[in-house]
This record gives structure tokens, C-alpha cells and sequence, in this order.
């Protein structure tokens, strides 16, 4: 992150602290004390707790789910959650000249082909990004991979793919807060909203 960025971002995040901070104690102590406790890397980028604080000081509708660390589906069907029929997967892939990336949202229980997903969407052959790449661009970690990591995408480069089924039902959908021990349910056309502002590109579409 460029310094007048960081700059930027660090201001935006004190603004959320405060905010959060404001309500419930009304003193500046509460977010020196906050800030403290974070490391520069953690100011840097849009973490769990920033995510936490993001959602609240928009007062964006959201539940929380924490739970021990979970690095696949399977580790997650062992979590008891409050609304498993809206639990995401998300895979980040980039093409094989590695210029474009793409997160693609669906389903828990749907098993994505990424051969068929290429085809249709005119794209060049797609592997999975390696986790260089998934730090480097969204600040995650393997097992932590979430639409709210496009937060931190600073040059919008990745491109994000969501199952229209998440439009259907109840309209929900629960991803990680850009950290592995805990999920967030929002409403989608919240979390869309969310990205849209950012300015990363979205495509809804039937997966």
C-alpha cells in the first residue's frame, strides 16, 4: 500500500473505531487503547476486527458465528450454524498468464468446474492462485478466502463471480471477516453493495 493510501485507510479505520467507540464509552482512551493493540500490518489492511467495526459504523444488519479455525468445507460442516443453507464457498483462481484473478462465490454443498467455468466465461485456462497471490491481493490466508477480502484489493484487480442462487430464498449468505475462526451472515445485496463501492468488478451469475 502506497504511504498516501496507508495514510488514507488509517484515517478511515480511526474513524470506525471512534465510531464504534462513541456509542459505548464516549472517550478517546477506548480507541488509543484499540489502536495500540493492533500491529501496523493489522492498521494496513481491513481484518476481522475491522471488518467487525466496518459493518457497524454502517450500520449494516450482520450476525456473527465464531468458531474454531476452519481451512475447508469439510472442517466447517463440523460447526454448528445458524443458517448452514446460506454458508458460502469461495475459490480464488487466476488464468495461466497470471494478469487476471477472479473469486468465485457459490454455494457450500456446489462443486465448481473450473473448465466449464472457463468456457463460459470466455476466460484462459484457471488454476487456483497460489498464497502469495491471495496475500498479496486480498490479505488472506488459505482457509480465510472471502468476498470481504476484496476490502483490501487496493488495485481492484480481482474480479468477483457470486452464484445468483444467493439472490433466491432469504437472501442471505455468511462468509468468513477475513479470518478463519469466525463467519459473518449479512444480507447479499448488503455485501454487494459493500464491493460495488470498493469498485471491483461483479458478476451475477448462475454457477
Amino acid at each position: 500500500m502506497h504511504d498516501q493510501e496507508s495514510r488514507i485507510w488509517d484515517k478511515t479505520l480511526m474513524d470506525m473505531i471512534w465510531s464504534q467507540y462513541e456509542d459505548s464509552y464516549g472517550c478517546a482512551e477506548k480507541v488509543a487503547e484499540y489502536m495500540r493493540k493492533m500491529t501496523p500490518y493489522e492498521v494496513s489492511l481491513m481484518n476481522k476486527q475491522g471488518i467487525y467495526i466496518y459493518l457497524k459504523s454502517r450500520k449494516i444488519w450482520h450476525e456473527i458465528t465464531e468458531h474454531k479455525a476452519v481451512y475447508n468445507m469439510e472442517e466447517l460442516s463440523d460447526v454448528a450454524l445458524p443458517y448452514p443453507e446460506a454458508d458460502a464457498k469461495n475459490l480464488f483462481v487466476r488464468d495461466d498468464k497470471k494478469r487476471n484473478y477472479y473469486l468465485i462465490t457459490v454455494k457450500g454443498d456446489k462443486r465448481v468446474d473450473l473448465n466449464e467455468f472457463r468456457q463460459k466465461h470466455h476466460t484462459r485456462r484457471l488454476s487456483f492462485a497460489s498464497e502469495q497471490d491471495l496475500m498479496d491481493l486480498l490479505g488472506l490466508i488459505p482457509g480465510a478466502v472471502t468476498p470481504l477480502g476484496l476490502l483490501n484489493d487496493e488495485a481492484r484487480k480481482v474480479q468477483f463471480f457470486l452464484d445468483r442462487a444467493f439472490a433466491d430464498a432469504q437472501g442471505l449468505i455468511g462468509v468468513h471477516p477475513n479470518d478463519n475462526t469466525a463467519t459473518v451472515w449479512m444480507k447479499t445485496k448488503d455485501l454487494l453493495n459493500m464491493i460495488e463501492q470498493h469498485g471491483n468488478e461483479i458478476h451475477i451469475v448462475k454457477i
